[in-house]
């Protein structure tokens, strides 16, 4: 009988320790979540609620299996395979939980989703609904989803359906606000039921309504006749990319710096359509806009920093890292080139 109220009485708390957001940590390959452990867990229990080996629990905490574990000790419990995803389905029995990173201090996105397996800068916004290129310390942002089994783990109640993909939190906003526009679609049906009773009256002056129609279309005529105009226009403004006019404003208010060195290239989806293109850049902050001249054939582009340059073996040397878009619209160019920097300090 104690230990049942003991339980009933520790119920709560566990609930509450499991209703709050999975945080990630680590860097890919070594991504994991803290897990204190709980009066009368073990390896098994614990590796059911997270959808994990204890075979693969115990060595990551350099741990043996044999040993068991002791109340308020805290593991790491990794993310890998059988447990971690950024896109696929799950079967009916199974959910995706979402999987939070915290921002940090001078944390770019570009830097946040090479960490978590290189998510791609646009599949991060759209899971986090950004339409910006920073975001503020200690914001929480989706950087992946755990996939537990319904049935055995307390986490399942926090799970948003068996399909991932880019667009996942889009979407059930998206479904959200169609819901809630049913009624005012109700009530237009019925205005317009309303209107076309009155309409017959209208119809009396037959010949008002034909000379209308003869003079709207001469404003039609005007309006495509000046289009080739504007475009002309619009493609001069944003020769080199779309933040042509922003590097404009920031080099006219501040000390104009100048440097000449190696870049090199790093994939993404923006940039070949929008013309927005971006860099890595560690001399200059977050937002600057870079102007990248390719000595080779004369073209430039004008790119904003994302992030700092990853200190990894294949930045050795470089100067900048710059999208694949824009490296396309300096071309022709493969893999790392000279060029020719120029941004506001």
């Amino acid at each position: 009988m104690k230990k049942l109220i003991f339980l009933f009485l520790f119920a709560p708390l566990f609930t509450l320790a499991q209703d709050k957001p999975l945080i990630a940590e680590g860097i890919s390959p070594n991504l994991y979540i803290t897990h204190k452990v709980a009066p009368k867990e073990n390896f098994y229990s614990i590796g059911r609620i997270y959808n994990i080996s204890p075979k693969d629990i115990a060595p990551f905490n350099n741990l043996q299996l044999e040993k068991g574990l002791n109340p308020g000790q805290v593991l790491r419990v990794p993310l890998n395979s059988p447990n971690f995803f950024q896109s696929g389905t799950a079967h009916a029995d199974e959910t995706f939980v979402p999987l939070y990173h915290i921002v940090s201090t001078k944390e770019g996105l570009y830097r946040i989703g090479l960490n978590y397996n290189n998510l791609p800068l646009e599949t991060l916004k759209q899971w986090n609904n950004i339409k910006g290129d920073a975001v503020k310390n200690g914001t929480k942002l989706i950087v992946g989803y755990l996939k537990v089994k319904t049935e055995l783990s307390s986490l399942a109640k926090n799970g948003v359906g068996t399909v991932i993909n880019s667009n996942t939190v889009a979407t059930v906003k998206a479904e959200e606000k169609i819901t809630e526009t049913k009624p005012a679609a109700a009530k237009t049906e019925t205005e317009k039921k309303e209107a076309v009773k009155t309409e017959p009256v209208k119809t009396v002056k037959e010949d008002d309504v034909k000379t209308e129609k003869k003079e709207i279309v001469k404003p039609v005529k005007e309006t495509v006749a000046a289009e080739p105009k504007k475009a002309v226009t619009g493609s001069k403004n944003t020769k080199g990319g779309l933040f042509k006019n922003l590097y404009d404003t920031q080099v006219g208010n501040a000390e104009a710096a100048e440097s000449e060195g190696t870049a090199g290239i790093f994939k993404s989806t923006s940039g070949w359509v929008d013309k927005k293109y971006y860099c890595l850049y560690n001399n200059a902050a977050q937002g600057t806009i870079i102007k990248v001249t390719n000595p080779a054939t004369g073209k430039f582009i004008f790119a904003k920093v994302l992030d700092m340059m990853p200190d990894i073996k294949q930045n050795e040397g470089l100067i900048i890292c710059i999208s694949n878009a824009a490296a396309d619209e300096l071309g022709p160019v493969e893999g790392n080139f000279n060029c020719v920097i120029n941004y506001s300090k």
